[in-house]
């Protein structure tokens, strides 16, 4: 089965309502073993991708990820970018910020991970919690020292949306091109999801209590999502709504996005000038004698 990457991609300037976005399509695959082959195959094409990217150094890359807990993330990010070399790709996970970062305004400190040009850039959560877990508990705000004591909550979603976007639209003018996954994942696949983490010890790390809480305020994590998808899905910094309720389809149609991304750019290796040329012969020749 192709991969239309069109199906998921949130049209810009679009309403959504993520109920009716699916959480599980029929997989692209037949069997686990198609599955192995299929990723193998996107990771030696994205390997090949990166190598011309870096090389090229003409644009950079960044790849952002936003879900619920247990949705995914880390896997499709470790899965993914399995084949990619380390020394061509950052990735970044942001949590509560530091002091310091407070002192700030809410894009600086995501803003100096930027990717470089030649660079994958991944932020593993971003830029984008501050119109997610701060709308959903507003009371991060005022930790925040934003010179409005009481903000004005129709009001600052809205101007946080056109900070964003007026960023994403000068990063892509200066050559950044920007993918914005959203792996959409079903309350119900969470629970056995969670359960799972209780009930393997290897996996007891991943889960705390204040999981359980944030589960609490699913209806409004959904309505924040929706509210963001569709005011910051842009013609140049797309939103991707990911069915994630099966993790194997979902790296299939997160490689296959960037995969396309890349071809977009019609990368090549750098032409060498005459003048590199005659030095490079004349190199030759020396080592020959």
């Amino acid at each position: 089965m192709k991969i239309n990457i069109k199906d998921y991609r949130v049209p810009a300037k679009n309403k959504i309502n993520l109920s009716k976005w699916p959480t599980r399509v029929e997989p692209v695959y037949q069997s686990k073993q198609e599955y192995k082959e299929l990723l193998a195959k996107h990771i030696v094409e994205l390997s090949a991708q990166q190598q011309l990217h870096y090389a090229s150094n003409r644009y950079a890359v960044l790849l952002i990820f936003q879900a619920m807990d247990a949705a995914g993330k880390d896997g499709a990010i470790r899965h993914v970018m399995s084949g990619i070399n380390p020394q061509g790709c950052q990735v970044y996970s942001f949590k509560h910020p530091s002091a310091a970062e407070l002192e700030h305004d809410f894009l600086w400190r995501t803003t100096q991970c930027l990717p470089e040009r030649g660079r994958i850039g991944i932020f593993n959560r971003s830029y984008y919690e501050e119109v997610l877990i701060v709308r959903v508990h507003p009371e991060i705000l005022q930790a925040q020292r934003i010179p409005d004591e009481s903000p004005n909550q129709k009001t600052i979603w809205p101007e946080r949306y056109r900070s964003i976007v007026d960023m994403e639209n000068h990063l892509h003018r200066n050559g950044t091109r920007i993918i914005k996954f959203f792996l959409h994942l079903s309350e119900e696949e969470q629970r056995k999801r969670f359960l799972e983490r209780i009930d393997k010890p290897a996996k007891n790390w991943k889960f705390s209590l204040a999981d359980i809480e944030e589960r609490k305020f699913w209806k409004q994590y959904m309505h924040a999502y929706e509210e963001c998808l569709s005011a910051t899905s842009t013609s140049d910094a797309p939103w991707y709504v990911v069915p994630a309720d099966d993790k194997a389809n979902a790296r299939l149609i997160i490689s296959q996005i960037i995969l396309n991304t890349f071809k977009s750019l019609a990368l090549a290796y750098p032409k060498s000038s005459a003048e590199h040329q005659r030095e490079l012969k004349l190199i030759r020749e020396q080592l020959v004698k």
